[in-house]
């Protein structure tokens, strides 16, 4: 690429970012509205040195995925909500086995097959360890075209740090938008060495790589659970990333991620007008998710109440309803179906909790 600044598709964004990252391996299917991913990968992944496959299923990708990074490979794999939902399985034996990898869900409407339209409802999969088991998965939420590559690029990095997958959870608007991404930031590097664990070193005078994720007997299984849990631990205290906008004197919080947040700057900036204070707070690392900041605005004496806007019926309320405790309400607006918000779908319900700012928490769905 001769700039560093280029006008862009964010799902094309997100192969850049991988590329500087150093991925070298990309396994995926077809499903609007993340076609864009495995496309533009076909084209460029052999450029860097890659190798791409379109594999027969979700499923088979998602294997393949778990195979190169068993090899040591910096390797990724996209799908949309229901390719999500085949790839779950994998993705459980993929943290079982500590493997580094980033998944990258341009989520559309579900349930089901659904529509093609952009949707959030894919939080709770994509936060909660969405196959079997007790895992986690590290999950990063951009609101920009310029967020989906430099999170692809943080996503390589944190997986590798802490041996666990990685997703990006992104939605049908910010992977089909296009936007100015500036590159300079994320420099071409090469993957770290993975030879004191991969398997694909020669294994002469050295302990044979084995991963595994089947322990039959349940005292060999527990230190492998006790394991996970300290570093999820860990993952909580040291990567929550957060950022804010016009907080500082906010006394109605909106809460959003993805493109809700970026129409929620507009309705912000046209409540300041009315002389609202409104500001918002946005989780980057929706898991690890920020209890603490949320908690920590929700007991100040300035905030009054928080909003949350969400393109489904209700999901990562439940992470601010649990960060805020009973100490001031949450209210939520849906907008679901495939449907987008306007700046007066959030102005309308700021108008309202303005004006009774002791009122109870409310649901306003938006059509």
């Amino acid at each position: 690429m001769a700039s560093e600044r280029v006008f862009m598709k964010g799902n094309e964004a997100a192969c850049e970012g991988a590329f500087r990252a150093g991925c070298k391996f990309f396994a995926g299917y077809p499903i609007t509205p993340q076609n864009e991913v495995p496309e533009y990968m076909s084209k460029h992944i052999w450029k860097h040195g890659g190798v791409f496959i379109q594999s027969e299923s979700e499923v088979a990708a998602i294997n393949m995925i778990m195979g190169a990074a068993s090899a040591g490979a910096r390797a990724m794999t996209s799908s949309s909500a229901p390719g999500i939902s085949l790839k779950q399985e994998g993705i459980s034996y993929i943290a079982m086995s500590e493997l580094p990898c980033v998944i990258m869900d341009v989520v559309r409407c579900g349930p089901g097959l659904g529509n093609i339209a952009p949707h959030q409802g894919d939080y709770f999969q994509a936060t909660r360890g969405g196959g079997h088991g007790d895992y986690r998965t590290i999950t990063l939420a951009p609101n920009s075209v310029h967020e989906m590559a430099q999170f692809v690029y943080l996503a390589f990095e944190l997986a590798d740090k802490w041996r666990n997958p990685a997703l990006i959870l992104s939605d049908g608007t910010i992977g089909q938008m296009m936007e100015p991404v500036d590159f300079s930031q994320m420099p071409y590097v090469e993957p770290p060495h993975k030879s004191d664990w991969c398997v694909n070193e020669h294994q002469e005078g050295r302990e044979r790589h084995l991963i595994c994720t089947i322990y039959l007997l349940a005292e060999d299984m527990a230190p492998i659970h006790e394991r996970l849990i300290k570093k999820y631990d860990r993952l909580k205290r040291e990567e929550v990333r957060y950022t804010d906008y016009m907080s500082d004197d906010a006394e109605i919080l909106i809460v959003a991620i993805g493109s809700p947040s970026r129409v929620a700057r507009s309705a912000i900036k046209a409540a300041r007008e009315e002389g609202l204070k409104v500001g918002m707070f946005r989780p980057i690392t929706v898991w690890p998710f920020p209890y603490e900041v949320i908690r920590q605005y929700a007991e100040s004496d300035r905030v009054k109440a928080i909003l949350v806007p969400e393109m489904n019926w209700g999901q990562m309320i439940e992470d601010v309803v649990l960060a805020a405790g009973c100490a001031k309400p949450v209210h939520f607006i849906a907008k679901h179906g495939g449907l987008t918000f306007t700046p007066e779908d959030m102005l309308e319900p700021i108008r309202a909790i303005r004006a009774n700012p002791e009122s109870p928490a409310t649901v306003w769905v938006q059509s």
